[in-house]
């Protein structure tokens, strides 16, 4: 492990660079229909600029980590640093759609490097006992990020102009020297990488998010079929892509499931929160905007302390603390879904908070579940599950509050009396904290029993009782 100054110089520059990476994604919500405007595109063309971005972003993600297990983190994040720039200035200086599209897909070539190999670092570098608070600081940045993202877009976009958003990431090139200087050296590791492999599993997940994106059930087959020989690929190959030893661990395949449900929720709230303030409180783009800021930055602040909990008590119990105020957050939407919205933006706390909580918590226990070797790809398909999840739970919202957005939905019986567009988005919260429930049930199945026999097996006269 390295020093300790050093370690925690290097983890206050990974939180830098994560919040360009995360804001990348964000900010160019805002854009669109400027974008839309500028090369008289209709909603749907102009929406790849998003959409082509998260599918290589997932793509990329679990490449990067499972490249981490062979190459060592310095040459991978340096790539992926002037890949990002690279795109940056292509994008700023588009003449075109075309050139706007390709710049973002170079963008997300390097972009997707950051999250996986950023969460990799805390495990090479700290010791199990120090690295929730280390995953706790990087939970808070993100958390941050995704919340100043919107605001950064909406007043580029509307002071300057909208190339400027690419422009704002070339700032990360500031931090290459210094991840040059602070990340350990390490020699590349034996092994071979497998093509055809990666090419199965890119192209099913590519095809299947777009098959959940534009409603396609050919698209979403199709994904399907290329996973199942993806998987066959891997059980016949010696060196596959990924070794089916990372899904023996039944901690590993619970974390995975908890995670992309939790994903699922949060994803929710920030894509139909927006459309409840504009319907129901007649709110505008910037306001919206500010009033889902202090959530953000509430996460910001309190997703650190999370992280120091998982060190103190376990990462369990702030994974079970993290459901429960999700739950909490999304029965308080519920409840005052229609109302002022003050009250919306104080119930979006909880949930924010609650989000940044599980990060740290299921981050640190699903690293001390992989085999040993394999926290590369391990990482990178737990960030793979996550925009999976976020992709289809955008896909079927979507369908639930189709027209509730601008006020044609009919009248519909809310759980807590509302009618109309409110309730309509009120029974969306109340099924998102039934989720939570229903999540932390399993989380406790899966992980408190485990918790309960280690316990025991480490409690005094155990081996005499087992003798």
């Amino acid at each position: 492990m390295e020093s300790q100054p050093r370690a925690d110089k290097l983890i206050r520059l990974l939180c830098f660079i994560l919040l360009f990476s995360v804001m990348n994604v964000t900010m160019f919500n805002i854009a669109l229909p400027d974008i839309s405007r500028a090369f008289g595109l209709l909603p749907s063309e102009a929406g790849w600029v998003i959409t082509g971005y998260s599918i290589l972003y997932a793509v990329g993600s679990l490449t990067y980590g499972k490249l981490a297990d062979r190459y060592p983190l310095r040459r991978l994040l340096t790539i992926g640093l002037l890949l990002f720039a690279a795109g940056s200035l292509l994008g700023f200086l588009s003449p075109n759609y075309a050139t706007v599209l390709a710049a973002r897909f170079v963008q997300s070539a390097g972009a997707s490097s950051i999250p996986a190999l950023v969460m990799i670092v805390p495990v090479r570098l700290y010791a199990p006992e120090g690295r929730g608070r280390v995953l706790g600081i990087l939970a808070s940045a993100i958390a941050f990020a995704s919340g100043v993202g919107p605001i950064v877009g909406g007043f580029v976009s509307g002071w300057l102009d909208w190339r400027y958003l690419f422009l704002i990431s070339i700032g990360t090139l500031a931090a290459l020297p210094f991840l040059r200087k602070w990340l350990p050296d390490e020699e590349p590791r034996n092994g071979k990488f497998d093509p055809l492999g990666a090419l199965l599993l890119g192209g099913s997940v590519t095809l299947f998010m777009l098959g959940i994106t534009q409603w396609s059930g050919w698209l979403a087959l199709t994904g399907a079929l290329l996973l199942a020989l993806f998987v066959l690929r891997i059980v016949r190959t010696a060196d596959p892509f990924v070794q089916p030893a990372v899904f023996r661990s039944g901690g590993f395949r619970s974390g995975l499931f908890s995670s992309f449900l939790v994903y699922a929720v949060s994803f929710t709230v920030t894509f139909v929160t927006p459309m409840l303030l504009n319907a129901a409180n007649g709110l505008g783009t910037s306001a919206i905007g500010l009033l889902m800021f202090p959530a953000a930055m509430s996460a910001a602040v309190f997703g650190r302390y999370g992280g120091k909990l998982a060190d103190r008590r376990g990462s369990l119990f702030i994974i079970v603390a993290a459901l429960i105020l999700l739950a909490a957050g999304q029965l308080a939407l519920s409840l005052f879904s229609g109302g002022a919205a003050g009250y919306v933006a104080a119930c979006l706390v909880f949930g924010n908070v609650g989000a940044a909580f599980y990060q740290a918590g299921m981050t640190k226990l699903v690293a001390s579940t992989l085999p040993a070797g394999q926290t590369g790809v391990g990482m990178g398909i737990l960030t793979l599950g996550n925009f999976l999840s976020c992709a289809i739970a955008g896909a079927v919202v979507s369908k639930l509050v189709d027209g509730a957005a601008s006020g044609s939905a009919s009248p519909a019986f809310g759980v807590f009396g509302h009618a109309g567009a409110a309730a309509v988005f009120g029974n969306v919260y109340f099924a998102l904290a039934v989720l939570c429930l229903l999540n932390l049930a399993f989380v406790w199945a899966a992980f408190g029993r485990r918790r309960k026999a280690a316990r025991q097996d480490a409690s005094p006269g155990a081996e005499t009782q087992r003798a």
